[in-house]
């Protein structure tokens, strides 16, 4: 008699390839093995919307940190990989398609050379540039930030947007500021130009004794230093002015103080800034011939500038012509047209009352065909509008 063995049914043949899979809780070990077909991989992969990664060459872009520092050091053994207890073929490496950039017309911006962007930063306002030295930091170093020379004399310009472009500049070596309504922020950025060489604060306005300290302290490579008439400028400015000025000053203007500007002022001044060769101290009311001996001890001084400094009595200027490097003397308001002639006859080696404005740290100087400032040659000129 013949036994016939009962088929299983096909749940029961795929439950034999399959344990059962314990919960949390349970302590046994399990696992289970996933039998593939490796001809539908393509198949597969298809509907997902990704493709086998092919051989290809090198690729930075899709190529993990740790491989491209293996290739970029082919001296060191390979790696050992570590063998997989399943089948090889079981494994498929995938990945999106690339996207390719040729699909996206134009050039793009990090394309450009340095000198084609500093050719169309060139042609922005200074508000404009401000904005576009915050884009990224290859444009925060071109952005013409780094400039040496900038005059913005009695431009039309609140102290906010001023003190936002001041603040991006830290290799000024020329600056001026004539009529400037000015605040201590201002004043304590333009600290960190220690370049500077010439500075124009006349007439400028709203910063503190302390800012202005902050400064002087700051630039000790100072040439040129105007400072004349800065309408809230107290007593306390001017004592703090003339004690902390570099001794590298040459050229200083410090007109305009009246009864702020003192004897004891001269000499602190003095002492500071032994190497003047040229001195402005006109419109001071409180100086006297009593301050003259300071003027001999500047063994450099060629010009100097009393223009109505009231209290100087005219036949003392005599004095002055005892100083063997001076060679202009300025005296407006304090000589009285019929005895100018007779000064000059007596002082005929002095040139005297020759000019009326002072040209210290100014950038422009006369009317010239050519633009230019601080002597040097500008491309840039300012066109009236259509």
């Amino acid at each position: 008699m013949h036994a016939f063995k009962t088929p299983e049914p096909v749940d029961a043949m795929h439950r034999k390839h399959l344990q059962e899979i314990p919960d949390q809780t349970s302590n046994v070990t399990t696992s289970f093995t996933w039998g593939w077909d490796s001809s539908k991989t393509s198949e597969l992969l298809s509907g997902m919307g990704v493709s086998t990664l092919e051989k290809e060459e090198v690729d930075s872009e899709n190529i993990p940190q740790e491989l491209l520092s293996n290739l970029s050091h082919p001296q060191s053994p390979p790696r050992k990989r570590l063998k997989s207890k399943g089948n090889d073929k079981d494994f498929v490496i995938v990945r999106r398609p690339k996207l390719n950039r040729e699909n996206f017309p134009g050039v793009s911006w990090d394309s450009l050379p340095d000198e084609l962007l500093l050719g169309i930063f060139s042609c922005l306002c200074l508000p404009e540039l401000l904005k576009v030295s915050s884009i990224c930091k290859r444009w925060y170093h071109l952005a013409p930030f780094r400039v040496q020379h900038m005059d913005l004399s009695n431009s039309v310009i609140d102290a906010s947007t001023l003190n936002g472009i001041l603040t991006l500049c830290s290799k000024l070596q020329n600056l001026s500021l004539e009529g400037l309504q000015l605040s201590d922020p201002i004043v304590n950025n333009l600290a960190q130009n220690s370049n500077l060489v010439r500075l124009n604060f006349s007439g400028c306005s709203g910063f503190s004794e302390s800012a202005l300290k902050t400064l002087l302290s700051s630039c000790s490579r100072l040439d040129e230093l105007n400072l004349s008439w800065c309408f809230d400028f107290t007593e306390k400015h001017v004592q703090v002015a003339v004690a902390h000025m570099s001794e590298t000053i040459t050229q200083l203007n410090l007109s305009g103080y009246r009864k702020n500007l003192q004897r004891a002022d001269v000499s602190t001044l003095v002492g500071r800034c032994p190497n003047l060769v040229h001195l402005d101290l006109s419109d001071s009311i409180m100086l006297k011939h009593d301050c003259f001996p300071e003027f001999f001890q500047l063994n450099y001084l060629q010009h100097l500038s009393l223009s109505r400094c009231y209290d100087i009595i005219p036949e003392t200027l005599l004095e002055l012509g005892e100083i063997p490097t001076l060679k202009t003397l300025q005296v407006f308001g304090i000589v009285p047209d019929s005895t100018l002639q007779l000064l000059k006859e007596a002082l005929p080696h002095l040139q005297i009352n020759g000019s009326h404005f002072s040209t210290i740290a100014r950038p422009t100087v006369g009317h010239k065909s050519y633009p230019e400032i601080w002597g040097i040659k500008c491309r840039l000129t300012l066109r009236k509008p259509t």
